[in-house]
């Protein structure tokens, strides 16, 4: 049986038990890095808008982007940054160099190790002292968090954005004079050379290293882009959709609309409607902030094209919300991935009509689902998620344990993931491995009971999570935010799940809160752990 929705086929072997998307030959050498085909593509058009700034108000054509690009590779080769332990580590927002900062590396071939400016010191310290980067690159702000790691490891520091005295800035390297004759370096198989070590997302413990190659599925699930559209993701480059968004502008030649601001329902639609913005992948928490913002309305977003979400579950009420404010179907999609795939594994263009689903399967992947016995699970039967795509993966940098437990001999990824694929060939993530409850015996997923929640009128966001009883096990409790004006009390939200869920060990044993705003990583991600102890602790 195959099946085509959006151009994306889903076929199911029923002897293997296996579901694969369609094959896909890339058009690009596989000798090429993403930063030769970048450097190619900005060569065109040269005179063309290619990045503009909100926060900073700059400017910058295809022309100034590579000249700049260019200038930090040309300073990485006159390092001696030719290895692929020669690291460089970014730490910043996204302002007006950090692309050519970025592009540089890539044009040089230098991994660059990206760590989110807003966390701890002390987790920033322990995952760059595992890549240890040879400079370590980060704003004004943050030069205090980082010089201490920077001087433990011998490293140089490099001022993204402003300058101190003493310390180099980017703005230094980009008054060095270009040679002429500069081309990027060339690999043998440069597909499979590092292009960047991002971190995991922290949920179930510490974040790790990952490593990224150059592989094209970062960027060729977007080769619908074009010069005429303008791409914006309010992600910094250590999230997965910060560089997909970094290199597709760059190998398709849109405009790359950045601003230094964590994302905001206000500053979200002020980007739309000052600058157009056709295209922006955003976390699903981002999408439940907009769909309940007051302020939101379908001619502020009329520009848009595609909007992406990714990240984790959107409950159905919000989905409908938010596509009565959109200018058509198929604009709003649900992306599932992981940043060890380094890409997209699936892709829902009908959240009409699958709105639980995060669609179907991308190029070149291959999906099995597996139960807890080992034992390969067909349609409709649950089990842990586990995909194959294909290409070399480094694993975790320093971390050859992680690595093993990550993606086995055979090369497929066990997710964590608890899923299904329906009648339809689409997949459905029911929940993380790690996130299942107990009750009184009986399992359950917290966004079961998020989805009973969502229902009522006066919801905007909610987060579910078990707290442990030891005569009971996990007992549901909801932290709730509410639409502006509601003045709905925790009993009733209490009292709405029993009226609506039938089974008992759903029901609200651990109680409710209402809460002014969701804990969230600094992705925006919600962080059902911080949720849960933020809870406990004013319940006490």
């Amino acid at each position: 049986m195959l099946d085509l929705i959006g151009n994306f086929a889903t076929h199911y072997d029923k002897d293997q038990k296996i579901w694969s998307g369609s094959s896909q030959q890339s058009l690009y050498n596989d000798d090429l890095t993403a930063g030769q085909i970048i450097f190619r593509q900005l060569q065109r058009q040269p005179q063309r808008i290619f990045q503009i700034s909100h926060t900073d108000n700059t400017r910058l054509t295809r022309s100034q982007m590579l000249h700049n690009a260019a200038k930090v590779g040309c300073y990485l080769r006159d390092q001696s940054f030719q290895k692929e332990t020669d690291i460089v580590g970014l730490m910043a927002r996204n302002s007006t160099n950090v692309g050519a900062l970025a592009y540089g590396c890539l044009f040089n071939g230098t991994p660059f190790h990206a760590v989110n400016p807003n966390l701890e010191r002390k987790t920033i310290d322990s995952l760059y002292k595992i890549t240890k980067p040879r400079i370590l690159c980060c704003d004004v702000a943050d030069y205090e968090k980082i010089k201490d790691t920077a001087t433990s490891l011998g490293a140089l520091v490099l001022i993204v954005n402003g300058k101190i005295n003493g310390v180099m800035s980017v703005g230094d390297l980009l008054q060095k004079p270009l040679p002429k004759d500069y081309e990027p370096a060339q690999f043998h198989r440069g597909i499979d050379r590092t292009m960047a070590i991002l971190c995991s997302s922290g949920t179930t413990g510490t974040p790790k290293a990952v490593t990224l190659s150059n592989s094209r599925k970062l960027f060729e699930t977007h080769s619908y882009l074009g010069p005429d559209d303008v791409q914006y993701a309010s992600s910094t480059l250590d999230w997965l959709t910060g560089l997909i968004t970094l290199v597709t502008a760059g190998v398709y030649g849109t405009i790359r609309l950045i601003s230094s601001q964590m994302f905001s329902t206000g500053h979200f639609l002020e980007l739309c409607e000052q600058h157009e913005v056709s295209w922006t992948v955003m976390a699903n928490s981002h999408v439940a902030m907009l769909a309940n913002c007051p302020q939101t309305r379908a001619q502020k977003l009329r520009s848009l094209k595609h909007l992406i979400f990714a990240g984790g579950h959107c409950l159905v009420a919000t989905l409908k919300k938010m596509q009565s404010f959109l200018h058509g179907p198929g604009i709003l999609r649900n992306a599932y991935g992981l940043t060890e795939v380094g890409a997209l594994v699936s892709y829902n263009f009908e959240t009409q009509l699958k709105p639980t689903s995060v669609g179907r399967l991308m190029e070149n992947i291959r999906v099995r689902i597996v139960d807890a016995s080992g034992k390969l699970q067909g349609p409709k039967e649950v089990g842990e998620v586990q995909c194959h795509n294909g290409q070399l993966w480094r694993g975790y940098f320093g971390n050859p344990q992680a690595t093993t437990e990550m993606r086995d001999s055979a090369g497929w990824y066990h997710t964590g993931d608890i899923g299904y694929f329906d009648e339809d060939n689409f997949l459905h993530i029911v929940e993380r491995q790690k996130d299942m409850l107990k009750y009184l015996g009986m399992m359950y997923y917290p966004h079961e009971v998020e989805e009973v929640i969502a229902q009522m009128p006066d919801v905007a966001e909610v987060c579910v999570f078990g707290i442990f009883r030891e005569t009971e096990g996990d007992a549901a409790a909801a932290s709730v935010v509410l639409r502006s004006g509601s003045n709905l009390k925790p009993s009733q939200v209490e009292d709405y799940v029993r009226q609506n869920v039938s089974v008992e060990f759903k029901h609200l044993h651990g109680g409710a809160q209402i809460v002014p705003q969701l804990a969230k990583s600094a992705n925006g991600k919600v962080n059902r752990h911080a949720v849960k102890a933020a809870y406990l602790k004013q319940s006490h």
